[in-house]
Formats: C-alpha cells, structure tokens, sequence
C-alpha cells in the first residue's frame, strides 16, 4: 500500500494555522490555473483559516519547464525561501525563465552558489519526480490537483478555479444569494 497523502509529513510545505484544516494542494509552478488556484486560496485564506500543503505535480511532457521550477522552489526552500518562491513566481508567470529565476533568487536574499547546487541536485530532482508519480497514483489527473481526506477532490477544483466570467453565467451551486461561495 502506498503512503497516506493526508498526513502531513517531514519534507511538506505547510503554511496556515496549526489547527485550520488543511488541503493539500498539488500543483505545477508552470500553470497558469495553479496561479489563479494559489490567488483564490489566499483570498479566502483571509477570511477562512486554511492550513496549506504544497506538493509537486510536475508533469515535463505537459510544461517543459514544470521540473526545473519545482526543482528551483525546493531549492529556495532549503534556505527557507519557499514560499517567498512560490508566491514571486505565481504572481508572475511570465518571468520563469532562467534570468529572471537568478533575479527571484537574489531579491529574496538567497545564497545564489547554494541555490545552483541545490537546484541541481539530483536528490532534489528525485523528491520533486516522487511527489508526482505518488500524485498520479492518487488519480490527480490536472493541474493543481487538490486533496481531501487523501482523494482528489474536482469540485474543489471547479469551484477554486472557475474565472470571474463562469461565475457570472453559471453561479456556484452552493453560493447564497450574494453569489458568495459558503
């Protein structure tokens, strides 16, 4: 049998309230609906305490760059940058590259010989590989795959990732009256 995806483990990264309940979220740095994931979360984070798990569904034949990423945000969070990572590179997708990665990892005060080993370092690339084949395993067919009580949850994923203009046409089945999602 294989691992039990809702427990929290050791090389997980969690923000949020110790006792929030948590979601686990795995995602690609390379999607653009991770990126409106990750926004939607952190507004309902606002009003709703979540405990989030970032792990890695890094698909190489779908985004070429998913792995490189991955790996560059387990780099970051060797140095305890990762979330500082993840949430620089969701705010602009547009700058994934190589120059604009070295200029993230600078501004964020990074050791940048560091950043390079780790980001090469073939256990890093293993652990990012691993988080996916489990994640596949789980039946996490797109990304970002959200995880609730150890299954993928699409309407979770429907709801997070709707655009404004959905809302407007086809209103969340659960919404009350102000269109607001309970």
């Amino acid at each position: 049998m294989g691992p039990d995806l809702q427990e929290l483990r050791d090389d997980d990264h969690v923000r949020g309230p110790d006792r929030a309940p948590h979601l686990i979220v795995y995602a690609d740095f390379t999607c653009p609906y991770c990126a409106l994931a990750h926004a939607r979360l952190t507004e309902r984070e606002a009003c709703t305490p979540l405990r989030r798990v970032f792990r890695h569904l890094a698909l190489k034949a779908k985004h070429p760059r998913a792995e490189a990423l991955a790996c560059a945000a387990e780099a970051a969070g060797r140095q305890d940058a990762f979330w500082a990572f993840h949430d620089a590179v969701y705010a602009d997708q547009g700058r994934i590259d190589e120059p604009h990665l070295w200029a993230l990892a600078e501004r964020l005060g990074l050791d940048l010989d560091r950043f390079e080993r780790d980001r090469r370092d073939p256990a890093v690339l293993a652990h990012v590989q691993a988080q996916t084949k489990e994640a596949v395993l789980a039946g996490a067919m797109t990304t970002p795959t959200f995880l609730r009580e150890g299954k993928p949850d699409p309407a979770l994923y429907h709801e997070v990732v709707r655009t404004r203009d959905d809302e407007k046409k086809d209103p969340l089945p659960n919404a009350d009256q102000k269109g607001q999602s309970l």
